[in-house]
Order: structure tokens, then C-alpha cells, then sequence
């Protein structure tokens, strides 16, 4: 129960104990709460455990350390960093804002960070939940989870039953949404009115999630922003081949002697996993969900089409350059020749890919190969799954809302464009918690803040009532398979029919002569 708060910290009395909170911006703030049992020494990868609790009051005005994960001094190029110290192993742990303490049955959002499942963290100032809190009158929590080596690994039968499985960052996300169903009421929030929302791997996890059997009745919206659906998840066999070149790459024999290195070696032969797993052309990660036939059945992109996963209403969408995240700065691929990038199609194809590359090519009049190649990757990494997942939605007759985010950033020689993570601090409208970040450099706060109003403001409604239309954005129509609404999110904001039909038809038709 909600035992005090104002100018005295907030507390609330948990069943794993008292914890002791702090104020931000005029919401309570309860940060670095555990949610399961320390993943160390033996329960390093074994499934989430439950947390024993703890005597006394807790402090929980500081956020916990970020899971551990390879770092780069200076910071990102792009974001500016997407995981910053401390790092630690004892990482499951989850912060909680809310507008009071008090019994008022709030809609929870609940954020799942991206980070290609190698980085990243639910404690960055970036996901603060304070705007959310404060403006859409919601309770909102993020989430620290195993990522790398410790949350994507996949062993054999030497790995032995609980060990088996490839997706311990899905066994963690699970514990966490039990312990918000369980715990939630005592922060103001509804435990039966919550949505899941992620970004890029984030999204990914969340359409896991929503076909989980465990997690049926623990959510009942999922916002998906940017999910790489076009990723080839592999099977538990497939994967193992990873795991040997991993463990190769470590020097340890087996499991057992995996479990003896410290967390720092096992990042740093992360790093150098890249080198075996990296394809001229492809969205580079060493580490990937696993169908391990025990957490995951499917591809995250299929369970939304199955079961009880289908009850739940969808917001999905995309940025129009997402590729250039990753491959606008390389001066390897500023330099792709017209032969590599039809290589390239031909690779995905197999066949006109001549064809396919003049189709994007007049798209786009002068063009270079590279540009070509940024539009190929984002139509089949993200845009055009993201399409198929919306009509077959559509299809089903459920309910799904999509969008596409094209505000340029003219920062870094306007090279981004509207590049993946772009749409993130409009989202959470909250730019100062994004100072750092080189991406936003140059863009005018004029068009900055009415765009952030009318993404922010449609999450939130989405949150609060599965739909994410508002009095200050043109009318958002559902998705279906005749009109395909898609609200276009950029210095003016629209709904456009059939916003990315070229990239749809192109790849549909493209397929078919494969």
C-alpha cells in the first residue's frame, strides 16, 4: 500500500520489502528496484529468478547498473551512447515514475530499450518516464535485462535443461511484466491496463512477449517502433554453430568453464564476435533471439498472428532512412560501387536484380549506390515486414495503427536523414535528457517541439485508450489492406494512403521471381 509522499520521499511497502523513492519533475521516482534474483555465479544463464527481498527500507533513488556490454569511450557517433557505467552482471532491476502513490488505477506503459542485443539500457536519463508520467497522467517503467553473451548464448545438451534455452533476455523481460502485475497497484498503476513499448530490439522483445504463453492477461498493447522483423531468427541448431565460434573465441572448453570468466572477458569476446558474424551490406549483430523450441516457437513478427497475441492492439511503424544509422558514416559504404550493391540484391533476390536496383534507383533521382543500398536495407529490415505484419493484422480484423517517421536531422551533413533512433526523443519528448547526442544537432526547435507534441501526445492516448488519435494530430484511421493508412510524422504530420506502396509492390513483386 501507498504510505506517504510530497516533500517527504515517496515509499511504498512491497511483499519483497519497503522501498524509498525520490521526486522528479513533480512525479515519484523509484529507481534501481530489483525484479529477480541477481543472474550471477550459478544462475548465470538459467532462467530469471525470483527475487528473496530484502529487510528494512531500500533506497531506490538511484537507477541500477547497465547489464554489461562492450563500451565506447567517447561515445556513440550517432547517439552519443547507449550504455554508460557502471556495468555490472547483478543487472535485473527496473524504475518506476508515477504521478502519486495512491490507489488511481493509472494505464502502465512499460519501455523495453533497444541496442541490437548487445547494448543499451533502461537506465539512461534517455528513457527517464517523467514526461510521460507528468503529461499523460501514466505510470511508467523501464527495464535493465541481460543482453550479449549473457542474455543471447545458446548451448546444447551440454548446457542441460535450463541452460538449454537461447533467450534468457526473454525469461528476464517475463519476470519483469509478473513483477509490474503483481506490484504496479501499489504506484498508482493498473495492473490490467498495460502496454509494452519498444524500439528496434526492444520491438523485437515485445512481439516476443505478446505470444509468450506466460504473458497472456500481462499486457494488452504493444507499440513497436522500428523492429527489425527482416532478421533471420534461427533455429536452436542453427545458433549453436555461433555458440562454438564463441566459445573458441574465449578459449573456455565448455559451459562450465564459461561460467568461471569474469563478465568483462565475456564482453570483450562479444567484440570479436562481430568479425565472425559481419556481412558487407547487413545490419551487423554477433547475437540474435533464438527459436529454441522452449521460449520462443516463432519469429516475434509471427506470434502477433497467433493466439491470444492477436487480442492485442498494435501501434507499428518506421523511420524512412532507418539504415543510415548504421552505414551512413562508414566510409566503406559511402564508396559502394553500382556492381557491389546489385551483388547485393541479387544476394536477397536472386534474380533481376538489375531491375530492382533501377526501380530504387528512380526513386530517388542522383541517387549514388549507396543510397540505393541504405533504401534497400531499410525496405527489408524494417519497412516492408513491418507492412506485412500490419496487413495481416488488417487482415484478421484486429486493430493496428502505423506510421512513418521522415523528419530529417541535418546534423552530421544531413547524412542521417531520418535515421533509425531518430524518433526516440520525440517520442519521449524530453530533448534535454538527449544533449549528448550528435543527432540532434542543428534541428530548429520550432519544428522540434510541435512534432515531439504530436508524437508524444499519441503514444500517450494510444497508452490510456489503444488509440492514439488526439485533438491537436489529423485523424490517425486504422491500418487495413484497402486504404493503408500511415500517418506521416514530420514537420507537417499527415495521414497518407499507401505511404510506402513503392517499397511494398517492389519487394512483393521482387519475391515472387525469386
Amino acid at each position: 500500500m501507498a504510505v506517504t509522499q510530497g516533500r517527504v520521499p515517496p515509499t511504498v511497502e512491497l511483499t519483497a520489502g519497503r522501498l524509498r523513492g525520490d521526486t522528479e519533475g513533480g512525479v515519484a521516482v523509484f529507481k534501481g528496484v530489483p525484479y529477480a534474483a541477481p543472474p550471477v555465479g550459478a544462475l548465470r544463464w538459467r532462467p530469471a529468478q525470483t527475487h528473496a527481498g530484502w529487510s528494512g527500507t531500500r533506497d531506490a533513488t538511484a537507477a541500477g547498473p547497465s547489464a554489461p556490454q562492450m563500451f565506447m569511450e567517447g561515445g556513440d557517433p550517432v547517439l552519443g551512447g547507449h550504455g554508460f557505467p557502471p556495468f555490472d552482471e547483478d543487472c535485473l532491476t527496473l524504475n518506476v515514475w508515477t504521478p502519486a502513490v495512491d490507489a488511481a488505477k493509472r494505464p502502465v506503459m512499460v519501455w523495453i530499450h533497444g541496442g541490437g542485443f548487445v547494448s543499451g539500457s533502461g537506465s539512461l536519463p534517455n528513457y527517464s518516464g517523467e514526461t510521460f508520467a507528468r503529461n499523460g497522467d501514466l505510470v511508467v517503467v523501464t527495464i535493465n535485462y541481460r543482453i550479449g553473451p549473457l542474455g543471447y548464448l545458446c548451448f546444447g545438451e551440454e548446457g542441460g535443461g535450463e541452460a538449454a534455452t537461447g533467450n534468457l533476455w526473454l525469461t528476464d523481460q517475463l519476470a519483469a511484466l509478473r513483477w509490474v502485475y503483481d506490484n504496479i497497484a501499489h504506484f498508482g498503476g493498473d495492473p490490467h491496463s498495460v502496454t509494452v513499448a519498444g524500439q528496434s530490439g526492444g520491438a523485437i522483445s515485445t512481439a516476443a512477449l505478446a505470444g509468450h504463453p506466460e504473458a497472456q492477461g500481462l499486457f494488452q498493447r504493444a507499440i513497436l517502433q522500428s523492429p527489425p522483423f527482416g532478421l533471420d531468427i534461427p533455429t536452436r541448431a542453427k545458433y549453436l554453430q555461433r555458440t562454438a565460434a564463441y566459445l573458441e573465441i574465449t578459449g573456455a572448453k565448455d559451459l562450465d568453464e564459461l561460467r568461471g570468466l569474469p563478465w568483462s572477458r565475456l564482453t570483450e569476446a562479444a567484440g570479436e564476435l562481430f568479425g565472425h558474424t559481419m556481412r558487407w551490406g547487413y545490419w551487423p549483430t554477433p547475437f540474435l533471439p533464438v527459436r529454441d523450441d522452449i521460449t520462443l516457437l516463432r519469429h516475434p513478427a509471427d506470434t502477433l498472428l497467433h493466439g491470444a497475441a492477436t487480442d492485442i492492439d498494435v501501434l507499428i511503424g518506421w523511420t524512412r532512412e532507418e539504415a543510415n544509422f548504421g552505414f551512413a558514416l562508414d566510409k566503406g559504404y559511402a564508396a559502394a560501387t553500382r556492381d557491389q550493391v546489385i551483388n547485393r540484391i541479387a544476394d536477397t533476390f536472386k534474380a533481376d536484380a538489375v531491375d530492382v536496383y533501377a526501380a530504387y534507383e528512380r526513386t530517388r533521382p542522383g541517387a549514388r549506390p549507396a543510397d540505393v543500398l541504405m533504401d534497400l536495407i531499410t525496405d527489408e529490415l524494417f519497412r516492408v515486414p513491418s507492412l506485412e505484419l500490419a496487413e495481416s493484422r488488417a487482415a484478421l480484423g484486429r486493430p493496428v495503427w502505423a506510421y512513418q517517421f521522415d523528419f530529417p536531422t541535418p546534423a552530421l551533413g544531413g547524412r542521417l536523414a531520418a535515421a533509425h533512433c531518430l524518433e526516440l526523443p520525440f517520442v519521449f519528448d524530453n530533448f534535454d535528457n538527449w544533449s549528448h547526442a550528435p543527432f540532434l544537432e542543428g534541428i530548429e526547435s520550432t519544428a522540434r517541439d510541435g512534432l515531439a507534441q504530436a508524437m508524444h501526445r499519441a503514444w500517450i492516448s494510444f497508452v490510456r485508450t489503444g488509440d492514439p488519435n488526439h485533438h491537436a494530430l489529423p485523424i490517425w484511421e486504422r491500418y487495413d489492406g484497402k486504404t493503408r493508412a500511415t500517418m506521416r510524422f514530420d514537420s507537417v504530420t499527415t495521414t497518407v494512403s499507401d505511404l510506402a506502396g513503392h517499397s511494398r509492390r517492389l519487394h512483393h513483386r521482387a519475391s515472387k521471381q525469386a
